[in-house]
């Protein structure tokens, strides 16, 4: 009996380590595989890491210079130009080149303001808006170009005349500012130019905020428009030429003006002293050159009124408003 029960022990030992044994087989097995497929997975994101930065080192970068951009109308959105900006990294010469640009699309476009004009029985007649391209701010767009937006605004500004039939009552009621000059009733060429730049001038309306442009208003002064061959000063010399005398009606206006209390946006010298203003009181003006500009800085329009008498030899500009606005 004794001896039975020792082989039950026994046999019960072995069991028990065969069960220890076959359980530490089982979980080396499970550990060495779980191993293997942390491994294989480990090896596999490393693959994956390893072809993302191949693929980030085979894939081009873009840079500005390389792309070609749209230049478009701010008012339309149509495009005006393509732009390729090859010259971005060298600043000197790209700044150059982009100045250069928004400077001519700016001659295409820069358009200066038909003023209003007064008819004989008190209505406002023409006018047309002023067109500006403003180059600095196209200059500065440019300045800022990225590789995500290939649009570039170019910016486009349009201002109507600021008059209304409503604001234009009784507008010539009171005088602002008047200035007359001289001139000599028998040089007739001469007084014919001053006529018809006067003529020009008469009864423009500026409403707050409006530009005049001597040269624009009066227009190119030609044979085929009437204007005669007569004495003017360039180079400090006198010689003759089509449209001689005009500068007595546009130094004439500058003091009427002036008077008023108008703002002079520009304004040149003769080269050589005039007999019709005192010193430093001249406006010289040039088709295609020198210009007087100036602009109505009242928050009320004014009208302009321009009269040469031949025959007396009296040059007479007055400026006028209406008798409520002041």
């Amino acid at each position: 009996m004794g001896g039975f029960n020792y082989m039950k022990k026994v046999l019960g030992a072995l069991l028990l380590g065969a069960t220890i044994v076959s359980a530490f087989i089982a979980y080396s097995m499970y550990t060495n595989h779980s191993a293997k497929q942390t491994a294989a997975i480990e090896q596999k994101q490393a693959a994956k890491k390893a072809e993302k930065k191949t693929e980030k080192k085979k894939k081009p970068v873009l840079k500005v210079e390389d792309l070609t951009y749209q230049l478009k109308d701010s008012r339309t959105g149509q495009v005006m130009k393509e732009f390729k900006p090859v010259h971005y990294k060298d600043k000197d010469v790209y700044d150059q080149e982009i100045k250069q640009l928004a400077s001519e699309l700016a001659k295409g476009i820069d358009t200066p303001m038909q003023n209003i004009k007064m008819d004989a029985n008190g209505s406002l007649t023409g006018g047309s808006k002023q067109i500006i391209l403003k180059e600095a701010e196209l200059v500065k767009n440019l300045q800022n170009l990225n590789t995500k937006q290939l649009d570039v605004k170019v910016p486009i500004y349009e201002t109507a005349p600021n008059v209304t039939a409503a604001s234009a009552q009784g507008i010539a009621d009171v005088s602002l500012a008047s200035y007359s000059t001289r001139f000599r009733p028998s040089d007739t060429s001469r007084n014919r130019n001053v006529q018809l730049s006067a003529e020009a001038i008469n009864n423009v309306v500026l409403g707050p905020g409006d530009s005049f442009s001597y040269n624009q208003t009066v227009g190119e002064r030609t044979a085929e428009r009437g204007y005669q061959p007569a004495p003017e000063i360039i180079n400090k010399q006198l010689v003759m030429g089509i449209g001689g005398g005009i500068c007595q009606t546009s130094s004439t206006l500058f003091n009427a003006i002036d008077g008023a209390g108008l703002q002079v946006t520009a304004r040149s010298h003769h080269s050589k002293h005039v007999g019709y203003v005192p010193a430093g009181r001249d406006a010289t003006v040039s088709w295609g050159g020198p210009d007087f500009k100036f602009t109505n800085n009242k928050d009320y329009p004014v009208i302009i009124k321009a009269y040469a008498n031949v025959n007396t030899g009296v040059l007479t500009v007055d400026v006028r408003t209406s008798q409520r606005s002041i």
